[in-house]
């Protein structure tokens, strides 16, 4: 966020003060932002209405170029928490790829050229073994985890057995009641992962944007068989630490919500919010990928495109913007309204001029 603008006396303005204190004046951001001081809030006396700030976040992993599915839930990321004056935080999660400077240098100046900003540095889930490790200890002195020495496979075939109707991505608790002498004639032979004993537990938990869920959380995984920790273990661990009030990302993941709400509880953490936002299809109606063609900034760039029709694209795919325009993120603050957001997926054809569904052209 600019913080360092000023309105009329001077100073840092009594917007900025109170974004400070954990509350923000909601009336013309954009004019506050852009040092229009007659029209911000903070001169407007008892008119202007407070409420609660909204931390946000952004994690992309850091394996290659963000395609315009990740460019669009960046944005929204943002417009979700600027829209409250919330912080917005950037973090690569980076467990599974490792340091990537390359790469991670690349989708932060994607992001940039589309004009998000975000506070603070950029934080790195592979320099936080710490946390995990401290979360994964009190978990343990709860009684709440256990090896497992099963492979995918056996858990497929496990889940597979003719005794009732299985989903095959739930872990069907095969190691939890195994005994010491057994665990450790399996430890000879093959590295353990650790699960969480979610004891069966049902969760319910309240999206923004898509309603109740209610579900019985399985025995999930925290750590891997090699030692590194698990994205849902990682993911809630970090986003306490790092204060997010708020998570919105793709609805894809919408289904592990009651896992990683079950283990902040278990973890003593305060739960944020969640808006889960439909994802981005490509042509033949699956989930965008780089293999569709031409789906990443450069791409784009290459076929003529700027990073500001790009995001007028994108901001006209949310309703936020006509055919033509180019609104600059400041811009679609203004405009910006989560309960009008479209709630179905958005098909993007690479090859064309417009998407191939554009409900808003």
């Amino acid at each position: 966020m600019p913080g360092s603008r000023s309105c009329s006396a001077g100073s840092p303005c009594l917007l900025l003060r109170r974004v400070r204190e954990g509350i923000f004046v909601v009336a013309t951001t954009r004019s506050c932002l852009e040092g229009q001081s007659g029209a911000c809030p903070c001169n407007r006396g008892t008119d202007a209405t407070l409420v609660d700030m909204a931390n946000g976040r952004f994690a992309p992993s850091p394996s290659g170029p963000l395609h315009v599915g990740n460019l669009r839930t960046a944005m929204l990321a943002w417009l979700f928490a600027r829209s409250t004056i919330g912080r917005f935080g950037m973090r690569m999660e980076d467990l599974t790829t490792g340091a990537a400077p390359v790469a991670e240098a690349e989708q932060l100046a994607d992001l940039e050229a589309l004009g998000l900003d975000w506070d603070g540095p950029v934080t790195h889930q592979s320099k936080h073994s710490e946390r995990y490790r401290a979360a994964l200890a009190e978990l343990d002195a709860g009684g709440r985890i256990y090896p497992c020495f099963c492979t995918r496979r056996e858990i497929r075939e496990a889940g597979a057995a003719p005794h009732g109707e299985i989903d095959l991505h739930r872990y069907p608790g095969t190691c939890r009641s195994l005994g010491a002498a057994e665990r450790t004639r399996r430890a000879e032979f093959r590295s353990a992962a650790l699960r969480l004993d979610a004891q069966e537990a049902e969760v319910s938990v309240v999206d923004r944007l898509l309603g109740p869920l209610t579900s019985v959380v399985d025995d999930f995984v925290l750590q891997r068989g090699d030692g590194v920790a698990a994205y849902n273990l990682a993911v809630v661990v970090d986003d306490a630490a790092e204060g997010v009030e708020e998570v919105v990302r793709g609805d894809d993941l919408w289904p592990s919500t009651p896992r990683q709400v079950l283990l902040g509880r278990l973890l003593g953490l305060p739960i944020p919010a969640f808006a889960h936002v439909p994802l981005v299809l490509g042509p033949l109606g699956e989930r965008l990928a780089k293999r569709d063609g031409a789906v990443t900034l450069a791409d784009r760039r290459a076929l003529g495109e700027s990073p500001d029709d790009v995001r007028g694209r994108l901001a006209r795919s949310l309703g936020l913007a006509e055919r033509g325009e180019c609104p600059t993120m400041v811009d679609l603050l203004d405009r910006f309204d989560p309960a009008a957001l479209p709630a179905e997926p958005w098909t993007f054809d690479p090859s064309g001029d417009q998407p191939a569904v554009d409900p808003f052209a």
